[in-house]
């Protein structure tokens, strides 16, 4: 079963919004075993040119399903959410069973390593706009990428399930992933 924490921003949430949202998120349930404890957190949004965002993260034991929407229809953008997450979690069933096959047929993922250097950025130009806070979970790079997919950004860190290192693995400009190891 999930648990909803919901919260509003420049909007009262009413029971009809709670319910509302409840009702949709609560259909991905089916692709959990009851078993497990979920908490959706929910942030609802609105500015002051009367567009609404729906942001939906919902840490799980192996992913995070994470997806935003915004639009002028407040309902619209929960139903446009609920159908991101259910994507993100059909796209990651997948991924994972190719992956099994992978291994089943002993063919292995390759990780692709290629460090380049960064442009030097001025001190006195830098602003840090906003932090978060990430529970770094032991994994190792395959599912490190697919985490990276799911949630649509460009790099994840993580927490290497073999050594116990921080790690970071990130699209390249090219396309391709690449891996940063730290020691």
């Amino acid at each position: 079963m999930i648990k909803f924490n919901i919260r509003g921003e420049n909007i009262e949430v009413t029971d009809a919004i709670r319910n509302y949202v409840e009702e949709k998120i609560s259909k991905l349930e089916k692709y959990f075993t009851p078993a497990q404890e979920l908490t959706a957190h929910v942030n609802l949004k609105v500015y002051a040119e009367k567009t609404s965002k729906v942001e939906v993260t919902i840490p799980a034991a192996h992913i995070t399903l994470r997806a935003e929407d915004t639009s002028q229809d407040l309902y619209g953008s929960v139903d446009l959410v609920q159908e991101k997450l259910e994507r993100q979690i059909r796209k990651y069933k997948t991924k994972v069973q190719k992956k099994r096959n992978h291994v089943a047929t002993g063919k292995a993922f390759e990780t692709f390593v290629d460090l380049t250097p960064t442009e030097e950025l001025d001190d006195n130009n830098v602003e840090i706009v906003r932090t978060k806070i990430i529970d770094l979970k032991p994994m190792n790079a395959e599912e490190a990428v697919l985490q990276m997919d799911l949630i649509d950004h460009d790099f994840f860190v993580f927490t290497d399930a073999e050594t116990d290192a921080t790690n970071i693995v990130y699209r390249r400009g090219d396309g391709n992933i690449g891996l940063i190891e730290t020691k």
